[in-house]
């Protein structure tokens, strides 16, 4: 369980369009015991500062992750690979595009809440440089299961200290 896997899957992680919502919901209902339906998708992706973006291999979904902007840091709601690509670094990828959107003078973190009984998700983002900050008891309206708040802080490195922003490609996801 732990192990990963050496084979890696490249994907191509873009923007989410109304399009991939069949494909997403999928993945949704296979990955959680309490999905969101296709209307948590609409409300959410409707508000100003909310984001989706996809994962594709081969012109399919293998993944999404939905997320909130907001002035210093990004908040991820939802965040889920399809089970067949799993452990082939989808994921990482797709939480490599997250904290590739960080800066020292913008937004400086990520957040997220994960279930106590998703191990998986709390080692996969333990793996990613998350941490574990806090626990939120009761935090679920479904069950009174407890939520651990994790968190990616970004570190300036000596290499993108100083150096220009690509402004275009920043903004292009």
């Amino acid at each position: 369980m732990g192990l990963r896997s050496t084979q890696h899957t490249a994907v191509h992680v873009r923007w989410m369009i109304r399009r991939d919502m069949g494909e997403v919901l999928a993945i949704e209902e296979s990955s959680f015991e309490f999905p969101w339906c296709e209307e948590d998708f609409v409300r959410c992706l409707r508000q100003r500062n909310c984001i989706g973006m996809v994962a594709e291999y081969n012109d399919q979904v293998v993944g999404f992750m939905i997320y909130e902007l907001h002035k210093t840091r990004l908040h991820i709601l939802n965040f889920a690979v399809r089970n067949d690509f799993r452990r082939r670094g989808v994921g990482t990828q797709m939480a490599e595009k997250l904290i590739g959107k960080l800066s020292h003078d913008r937004r400086t973190k990520i957040m997220l809440e994960v279930r106590e009984t998703n191990l998986d998700a709390q080692l996969f983002f333990r793996n990613s440089g998350f941490r574990a900050v806090s626990v939120l008891k009761a935090f679920y309206d479904d069950t009174p299961e407890d939520a651990y708040l994790m968190q990616f802080q970004y570190v300036p490195t000596l290499n993108h200290e100083g150096l220009p922003v690509n402004r275009i490609s920043r903004l292009a996801g």
